[in-house]
């Protein structure tokens, strides 16, 4: 039975390595807007946190539970994540079909990933903001001020 502890600091602790990857896809993408033949990538954020989600899951149902039910080494959100051995996000990463064909192949539209750059940056603050905000709780919880 999975606990208030299992997992102390909720979605924000798997939310703000992908939004991260998102924000990595997205400027590498408008870094390579004048590159010919560059094909625009996209992460998938919601497939990316279902993944981390069912990860985490079988972590928790596993039979090498720590101490602290944190998962067989005790290595907290990475474990969780399945990031101990490093992050692979390349599997949700996806070509984007170009908006309008280019002679030199490159499928960048600069506004496109603009307006997106900014969306992710507004959802990975926000996401920074809860987990803050949680922390911000836990330690109240725990000093009592």
């Amino acid at each position: 039975m999975a606990g208030p502890f299992d997992n102390p600091f909720g979605l924000s602790a798997l939310t703000l390595p992908l939004r991260e990857q998102r924000l990595k896809v997205l400027s590498s993408n408008l870094a390579n807007a004048d590159t010919p033949g560059y094909q625009a990538q996209e992460f998938d954020f919601q497939r990316a946190l279902k993944g981390a989600e069912d990860h985490q899951r079988s972590i928790a149902a596993g039979p090498s539970r720590g101490p602290l039910g944190l998962g067989g080494g005790g290595g907290g959100a990475a474990d969780a994540m399945g990031l101990a051995d490093g992050p692979d996000f390349r599997r949700y990463v996806t070509t984007r079909q170009a908006l309008q064909p280019s002679l030199d192949g490159n499928t960048v539209n600069t506004e496109t990933e603009n307006a997106a750059f900014g969306r992710a940056v507004l959802e990975y603050r926000a996401s920074l903001t809860f987990f803050e905000s949680r922390v911000r709780g836990l330690m109240t919880a725990i000093t009592g001020q």
